[in-house]
Order: C-alpha cells, then structure tokens, then sequence
C-alpha cells in the first residue's frame, strides 16, 4: 500500500498514520519529523530549515525532494510506504511522480483528512511540548497534571515557535495557497480520498479504513 496523506497542520495526520503504519505494516515517511530532529540537533540542514519554520513557510523543495527520493530506496519501503506532509506542492508532487515512474511504482491513495481553520488554530495553539524528551501535551485536549511541567521528565514545557498563532495563520495561508492545489492535481488521477477530520481518534480511523476498502493486511 502506497499512501499519501494530504491536510492541513493540525488535522491529526501524524495520530492517524501511527494506526495506518502498524495495521498496514508500512513505514511512515514524515519529512516533518525528519526536518525537526534536523533542527533539535542543530545540522547545517537544520539550521538552514528553522528560518523557513520559524516564519510559517515551506522548507525548500531541493532540501525535501532529495530527502524523499533517498528515503524511498530502503528496504521497507518495498512492501509501500506513508507519506505524510509531501509532497506540499504541485511541482513536488510532479517531482514525485517521476520517481516513482523510474521506481516502477504507483500510488494507491491519496487521503485528504479536512479540518476547517478555527479547528486548526485552536487544535496546535494550544500545544505544549517538552524540550527534553519531546513528550506533547495540550492545555485544553490533553493537559500536564502540573502546569508547563512535564508529566515524565519533570521538564519546564514550552510552546514551539510553530504552535505560536500568527505563525499557524501563515502556515494555514501558505497550505490554501500552495498545498491545497494538490487535491485536484491528484483527483484528475483518482485517487484522492476525503476524510472528515473532526471527532474523536477512532471515528477519524474508521473513516480512513473504509476509504482505502478495508483492506489492510
């Protein structure tokens, strides 16, 4: 199964591919993840992605386009592979195409979990990591028993300069402007799958299964 998901921050795409990854047993590609542990860990790559995080915009297609074609070679992707957050941009997902071309391989869907705006917002707004062991709690959702204090490490919480609200407003303009385009691209090719993104975890799961035909293995 060769997946990707499409939405915007905050619609619960990194929850959603855990169930996917271990019910399909394929690897989860978050070039999100990757970016960030690039940035925790101070690279030049990391470095070089932060300015572009920082301001809510989207990290260079050469910096994330190289990262995925690599990435795509491992071993466990030959049984499929999640994508989530890319491709981001039409002209990646034209890039994308053509890999997969050279690789002789073919998507299967392409899910589009939809969350309106003021969900969004509020959803990563109130997110609150901890620096130390990267633990994620929410002041409404999902609260520290002691405030700004990590339940397993005891570390003072913080609010990452992404989950800052101007910023979500600039990733949300940069996603309608740049990445929402993307659901017709794929649509001419059949394969997107729209999924509400509002309820709880399971509900969201449920509609994500029966959209791929129930078919994992």
């Amino acid at each position: 199964m060769r997946l990707i998901f499409l939405g915007p921050p905050g619609c619960g795409k990194g929850t959603q591919a855990q169930r996917i990854i271990s019910d399909y047993r394929i690897p989860q590609i978050s070039t999100g993840d990757l970016l960030r542990q690039a940035v925790r860990d101070k690279t030049a790559l990391g470095k070089e992605a932060k300015k572009f995080m920082d301001r809510g915009e989207l990290v260079p297609d050469e910096v994330v386009v190289g990262m995925v074609k690599e990435r795509l070679l491992a071993n466990d992707c030959k049984g499929g592979f999640l994508l989530d957050g890319f491709p981001r941009t039409v002209a990646q997902a034209e890039a994308l195409d053509r890999t997969l071309q050279k690789m002789k391989l073919k998507l299967n869907a392409v899910v589009s979990i939809e969350v309106p705006d003021p969900e969004v917002v509020k959803r990563l707004a109130g997110r609150r990591t901890c620096p130390k062991c990267q633990a994620m709690y929410h002041v409404i959702f999902n609260p520290a028993q002691n405030q700004n204090v990590c339940d397993k490490c005891g570390s003072e919480l913080y609010q990452r300069d992404d989950d800052q609200e101007d910023t979500i407003q600039a990733r949300l303009e940069v996603y309608h402007r740049q990445t929402a385009p993307l659901i017709e691209y794929y649509q001419k090719q059949g394969l997107v799958k729209p999924v509400t993104g509002m309820g709880s975890i399971d509900e969201i799961y449920g509609r994500i299964r029966q959209a791929l035909g129930d078919r994992a293995g």
